[in-house]
């Protein structure tokens, strides 16, 4: 096991027309389960394959321990990778496909390479499948054969690259729980890059999120919901996304007042208040997450436009602005077009300056 250090990583295509990652530095603890998230095109894949090997960074550098393997090749770095494609040798049985690593990188001979598979596919329940080819396998067992190619060479760490995209839901979800105990089990530091949210805020120890191959904020997950760096955290961490509002920041006796053109004025008059006084704003923009918008007898005045039901929840769509969404129990169920009252309480309010950056949080972007 290691630790795994990202310093100041930089990396171009095209002739530097492309940046793909830029200034990205990042520390995994060795044991640490850490999600990389962020939409596609973020640069989070180019980052996992410049810590494989399988890119070299156009600058910073990569440690795994106390050792630089910017310059090593992929075959030399002690490390284990788990596509979304499985990667799997289709002319190769199970067998030969997790024993091929321990053949290209160990001295072990044939006997010693069968038993260390053997033992890893009975941890992941394949034994049966041992002497089957991928083209016999479904999308779940070829998923437990690439994590078991994986963990049979016993690496220093463990980097996921989307590994579930290609499943179903509901298997997703049981492969999920699956990689998060035997990452427990084994200890190893893992690097896991996805593009669901959900799936990042269910798995990791630690968040890395990214856009536009920027590090916008790392944290534990519960940490990066409640506390948004800036807007673009808010609103891709989450489900449904956080409600973004404009709105005009006036000074009154009893706090601040922010007023969301003519829909409706929303007085602060506690903590957050007296953060924003501190400022010489006018405008800014609301974040208020759906689940904690409320249904109330005497609020915020709103006209229901959709109601959306998912199940133990509604989700109503308000006229408040563009898609402004209110995540409420299933047994509040108005129609279309009736008007209802809203409200939120101050300490669920974020409100981010015209550059996005949050005004009321001390988040910080650690590494």
């Amino acid at each position: 096991m290691a630790t795994v250090t990202l310093d100041s990583l930089r990396k171009e295509f095209d002739s530097g027309r492309i940046v793909a990652v830029e200034d990205l530095s990042l520390q995994v603890e060795d044991g640490e389960f850490v999600t990389v998230v962020g939409p596609s095109g973020c640069g989070k894949s180019t980052t996992l394959r410049m810590i494989a090997g399988l890119e070299q960074p156009t600058s910073g550098r990569v440690l795994i321990g106390d050792t630089d393997v910017t310059e090593t090749s992929a075959r030399h770095r002690d490390v284990a990778m788990v596509f979304q494609n499985y990667a799997l040798y289709p002319h190769k049985t199970v067998r030969q496909n997790m024993a091929f690593g321990l053949r290209m990188s160990t001295d072990l001979d044939t006997d010693e390479r069968n038993e260390k598979v053997d033992e890893t596919a009975a941890m992941m329940g394949i034994e049966e499948l041992l002497e089957d080819r991928p083209s016999e396998l479904s999308g779940g067992q070829k998923q437990r054969v690439a994590l078991g190619r994986a963990i049979v060479r016993e690496p220093d760490v463990f980097l996921f690259d989307e590994p579930l995209s290609n499943l179903d839901a509901k298997l997703r979800t049981t492969m999920r729980t699956e990689i998060q105990r035997l990452q427990e089990e084994l200890g190893t530091t893992a690097i896991y890059v996805t593009h669901d949210q959900e799936e990042a805020m269910t798995m990791g120890d630690r968040l890395a999120i990214m856009n536009n191959g920027i590090l916008q904020q790392t944290g534990a997950p519960t940490d990066v919901y409640v506390r948004p760096k800036n807007e673009f955290v808010g609103g891709f961490v989450g489900s449904p996304s956080m409600n973004m509002l404009d709105v005009s920041i006036e000074r009154v006796s009893d706090g601040i007042s922010l007023i969301c053109e003519e829909q409706f004025e929303y007085t602060l008059n506690g903590e957050s208040a007296h953060q924003i006084a501190q400022t010489d704003l006018s405008t800014a923009r609301l974040g208020i997450r759906p689940e904690n918008v409320t249904v109330v007898e005497d609020g915020i005045e709103t006209t229901v436009e959709v109601v959306e039901p998912v199940g133990s929840d509604n989700y109503l769509y308000l006229d408040l602005g563009p898609e402004f969404i209110a995540r409420v129990d299933a047994g509040i169920e108005p129609e279309m077009g009736d008007v209802i009252d809203v409200t939120f309480d101050e300490s669920d309010v974020h409100l981010f300056d015209t550059s996005g950056e949050s005004l009321l949080t001390e988040a910080t972007l650690t590494a």
